[in-house]
């Protein structure tokens, strides 16, 4: 069982790198931020798990309309999620970007304050708002989709938090019905944002370099929500959060020396205390149980 777990652990931590840095090639060095990618790469995952469903790998859940319609909120969150954080990460480099990531805590601290009236553990605020503000460089265009990114993910978070909106449904219940939706919205979304004209102009559009990374995101994202479901239900939340906090650190250390992101050594400092001590803040909770 051990054994079987550290090879989920790696496993999660190798899609989790390759995710980001093929992502990283997609939108900086290849510059295409348009939703077409994000098309196709969602559109690749749901036939992914739809086959693996059909191959009895993977367990989906037939939904009510109710069901559905609870969790259509959530949907469009997920959609905001990678398009808005396709567009930071074309910006900002992966280190700032994944320190970026700790203001969602602030999100889900505050709901479930008002809300829930749960007490959480003071730190992941302080990590959070502490200590996002001094990343740098500064890219006007980099934070503002950040922001939209992380509002997005704080909030489906909180939503998905709430036992009424979920209706027994498992994770891959909801990836089923995210993937489904996503594809619907950027596929129709395309033509009156005027993105679907403006793809005709993208220099690589025919090159085979574009197309593999549209592809490899797709399969690379299914893969890596495939084991962090695997992640989740087999380990304890203070042992999840321990590979999360490897993967970051992996991912952020590894995306410096491919693509020689320009950071000070102030923010690099900041970006490794920031880690560093929301992953305290996530287990320690959890070693107290």
């Amino acid at each position: 069982m051990c054994v079987r777990r550290s090879l989920v652990g790696l496993t999660f931590c190798t899609c989790y790198l390759a995710s980001y840095l093929t992502n990283k090639i997609r939108v900086f060095l290849l510059t295409f931020t348009w939703p077409h990618s994000l098309f196709w790469g969602t559109l690749i995952g749901g036939l992914l798990l739809h086959v693996s469903w059909k191959l009895g790998w993977v367990e989906i859940n037939s939904s009510s309309r109710s069901h559905v319609l609870a969790w259509l909120p959530a949907s469009v969150l997920f959609v905001g999620i990678i398009y808005a954080g396709s567009r930071a990460l074309s910006r900002l480099a992966i280190p700032v970007f994944l320190t970026l990531h700790n203001v969602a805590e602030v999100i889900i601290c505050g709901y479930q304050k008002c809300f829930r009236k749960e007490v959480n553990d003071h730190a992941k605020c302080w990590v959070s708002d502490g200590h996002t503000g001094s990343c740098l460089p500064f890219d006007p265009d980099g934070y503002f989709w950040a922001l939209i990114h992380l509002f997005c993910l704080g909030n489906m978070v909180a939503h998905t938090s709430n036992p009424s909106t979920l209706g027994g449904q498992s994770d891959i219940d909801q990836q089923y019905l995210n993937y489904i939706f996503s594809v619907v919205l950027l596929a129709f979304a395309s033509h009156p944002t005027g993105d679907f004209f403006s793809v005709l102009d993208f220099p690589f559009l025919y090159f085979y370099r574009f197309h593999g990374s549209c592809c490899a995101s797709g399969f690379l994202g299914f893969f890596l929500m495939f084991s962090t479901v695997k992640l989740k239900s087999l380990l304890a939340p203070g042992q999840c959060a321990a590979w999360i906090f490897f993967a970051k650190i992996i991912t952020a250390g590894l995306s410096i020396l491919l693509f020689d992101a320009v950071l000070t050594s102030a923010a690099y400092y900041q970006e490794r205390k920031s880690v560093v001590l929301l992953s305290f803040a996530q287990i320690k909770p959890s070693s107290r149980k």
